[in-house]
């Protein structure tokens, strides 16, 4: 798994994956609803693409969208894609039965 730090900014209404050096190389970005966190656009430098950071930054995304208790509405075919993956994250989904 990439090694990177996963910060929310909700101030830009994103998610984004920090290297060591403090570059950003990836963002998810959403949408806030009462309850929701609509993922819109996942994305991520295209010179770091393949080293799992995608999958970093959406899973500590999903992590903490669950510890507020928030569910999730995936937009963005990246997190869906990774959510259909990742069935643990499946009762996120809303609509879903969980």
């Amino acid at each position: 798994m990439a090694d990177v730090d996963v910060r929310d900014v909700p101030e830009q209404h994103r998610f984004e994956a920090v290297g060591a050096d403090g570059a950003v190389l990836g963002v998810a970005e959403y949408e806030s609803r009462p309850g929701v966190v609509v993922f819109t656009h996942t994305e991520v430098d295209p010179r770091q693409e393949g080293h799992g950071i995608g999958s970093a930054l959406v899973r500590a995304a999903l992590d903490r969208v669950r510890e507020a208790g928030d569910r999730i509405e995936p937009a963005c075919p990246f997190v869906r894609a990774f959510v259909a993956e990742h069935p643990d994250y499946a009762d996120m989904v809303v609509g879903a039965g969980g």
